[in-house]
């Protein structure tokens, strides 16, 4: 077996996911194809070596629907030989596409190849592919009669079943905020993200999202985002704790990483940043549906045999607080590890970019604290995650 290692990762500020974001007037082809062109250029591999761009994407309607991966590397002007494919699996699209890169190496298929991830939120809006269709089908229906719930409503029941108050959720919010912020502001990010120019020639470097000087208490004052009533009548009494300011963002962005097999890398002269420990994918409860990473979790684990105590960080992703905070009570997980440069509740969650951003933040923040080990996990709609344990070199 070639063994798969990761080259270099790098991803775009954070725009609003918003008409007027920092981000909402770039096409996400553009978007992706500026963020690709960034990572090549680090690198300074010849694009003519790449075997395949493997491209996470949720919503492929509209501007994101001609298989974006292909589009981005042809808006950058790159080989027309390289080809490209775009997956979905839902939050863990790009994270699925790192998976399906390292076992392509692994088998010999690959010898090089680019991962990424885009979603604009601002021009093609959540759920726009969808709209007006039963997605479940009268089978899973009746299995799961009288519904499946959304994920806000999930994310009160793991809330509700992990006992997390409102207080914890805000408390986390808040601390996400802090954290990404502190980062930020240390230049923690910098060697993270490649600067996206804006059709009026405007450059966009930081993050929009981070809210600094956000506070539980300010947090507080916010009314839940999901009640329903129908849900409460059939789950019981629900405290209706999740808001918009314990939830992730919806934002604008993209993310790259160079993947290539060993051989690959020292033939080409690349120094490897990181190699690959284990991968698992597991389902779970599809109404409780924020819960897999929990198994998935167990599943790395077993299958690496690397025990948690033995990993430096942790990143879960904060699709809503109620995720990261079940996932570390489940664990008894060490919290200063979890999310230390923090989450999707501050630096936004633009679906199918936000696996490879995991993935990129985790290896920076890894060789700034000169740790060994990560792990990263990502909830998928559906009761689905992806886990993956990466070590650095």
């Amino acid at each position: 077996m070639d063994e798969p290692v990761l080259v270099d990762a790098v991803r775009s500020p954070m725009g609003k996911g918003r008409p007027g974001g920092a981000l909402s007037g770039l096409h996400a082809v553009d978007l992706l194809a500026q963020t690709i062109a960034g990572l090549l250029e680090r690198t300074g591999i010849d694009p003519a070596r790449v075997d395949d761009v493997v491209t996470g994407c949720v919503s492929q309607a509209g501007e994101q629907s001609g298989n974006v991966g292909r589009m981005a590397w042809l808006a950058a002007g790159l080989p027309e030989q390289v080809p490209a494919v775009t997956v979905e699996r839902k939050c863990g699209s790009s994270q699925q596409a790192i998976h399906f890169a390292a076992a392509g190496i692994a088998s010999g298929e690959y010898d090089v190849v680019v991962v990424a991830g885009v979603e604009s939120m601002s021009r093609v809006p959540m759920g726009c592919n969808r709209l007006g269709a039963d997605v479940y089908g009268p089978s899973v229906t009746a299995r799961y009669a009288p519904g499946l719930v959304s994920q806000g409503v999930s994310a009160e029941l793991v809330a509700a079943r992990w006992k997390i108050s409102r207080e914890q959720l805000d408390e986390y919010a808040a601390r996400s905020h802090a954290l990404a912020a502190g980062a930020a502001d240390s230049g923690g990010f910098d060697g993270e993200i490649v600067p996206i120019t804006l059709p009026d020639g405007t450059v966009v470097t930081r993050d929009e999202s981070i809210r600094r000087g956000t506070t539980a208490e300010k947090l507080a004052g916010l009314k839940p985002a999901f009640v329903d009533e129908a849900a409460g009548q059939r789950f019981g009494e629900i405290d209706w704790s999740v808001t918009a300011g314990n939830s992730s963002q919806i934002t604008d962005g993209a993310s790259a990483l160079l993947l290539t097999s060993e051989r690959a890398a020292a033939e080409l002269g690349l120094r490897p940043r990181a190699r690959f420990r284990g991968f698992a994918v597991r389902g779970d409860d599809p109404i409780a549906m924020l819960t897999a990473p929990i198994p998935a979790t167990h599943r790395v684990l077993e299958r690496s045999g690397v025990r948690l105590a033995d990993i430096d960080h942790y990143e879960v992703n904060e699709a809503f607080a109620s995720v990261p905070l079940a996932w570390q009570a489940e664990f008894g997980a060490d919290p200063d590890r979890l999310n230390p440069r923090g989450g999707a509740i501050a630096l936004g969650h633009p679906l199918g970019a936000s696996g490879a951003r995991l993935a990129t933040t985790m290896l920076g923040a890894l060789e700034a604290s000169g740790g060994r080990l990560g792990l990263q996990t990502m909830c998928e709609a559906g009761g689905m995650a992806n886990a993956l344990l990466l070590e650095r070199v």
